[in-house]
């Protein structure tokens, strides 16, 4: 019995680790996923000459969104009630963060007014901007070339008395010039720059007239 069993032993010895090789050698060679392109926006909003000056300081929260807006894949509604993304494409950042870091940037550099930050940086704001992303895809909407469409709505709080002073939804459709994903990325470029614009020309005008009213 002895004598039957040692080569089975040798042999199993010497298969075992054929076999793992074989399993790693399987795993190593799988389908390898395709490059991704991430797209940047550099998004830089113009300051408008009529927008007032205030003195007054302000918090931004970061917009909330349903997990399927608040993502960094590119969004596409190739027909009503279906929602896609592209293929081998995402942002740099969750639309969410887009969006704050738009709607911040365009009042820092817009010089009128002395304060703004991220909600919890400390400052002693006057005014909080509370802001949900409803929408943020490229809706072909029946069209031959789809749209970049973004949707917000927005409410500025006056935060010691814990306030609603006003709000509002903001809504920007850019067509796009194809429907190449690079194409649809710039018209995204282009809405949000102006969704941007409108938000802080309505925070400044909006906030200025309700500290008047109190001075």
């Amino acid at each position: 019995m002895k004598s039957m069993r040692l080569p089975f032993l040798r042999l199993l010895s010497v298969a075992m680790p054929l076999m793992l090789l074989a399993g790693c050698s399987v795993l190593g060679n799988g389908k390898q996923r395709d490059p991704v392109t991430i797209y940047a926006p550099q998004v830089k909003v113009s300051p408008d000459p009529s927008w007032p000056s205030v003195t007054w300081q302000l918090a931004v929260a970061k917009p909330t969104a349903a997990r399927v807006v608040d993502s960094p894949r590119i969004a596409v509604r190739p027909v009503p009630g279906e929602l896609q993304v592209y293929k081998s494409v995402t942002w740099s950042q969750p639309s969410t963060d887009l969006i704050e870091a738009t709607v911040l940037r365009a009042l820092e550099d817009s010089g009128k007014i002395p304060a703004v930050a991220r909600t919890g940086s400390g400052i002693r704001a006057d005014y909080r901007l509370i802001m949900d992303l409803r929408r943020y895809e490229a809706d072909y909407a029946g069209n031959a070339v789809p749209s970049a469409t973004i949707e917000l709505t927005a409410k500025l709080l006056h935060t010691s008395e814990q306030r609603i002073v006003a709000s509002r939804t903001f809504l920007q459709v850019e067509p796009s010039s194809g429907t190449e994903v690079a194409q649809v990325a710039a018209a995204f470029d282009q809405a949000l720059e102006r969704l941007g614009g409108e938000v802080v020309g309505w925070v400044l005008t909006t906030g200025e007239a309700d500290a008047s009213r109190k001075r």
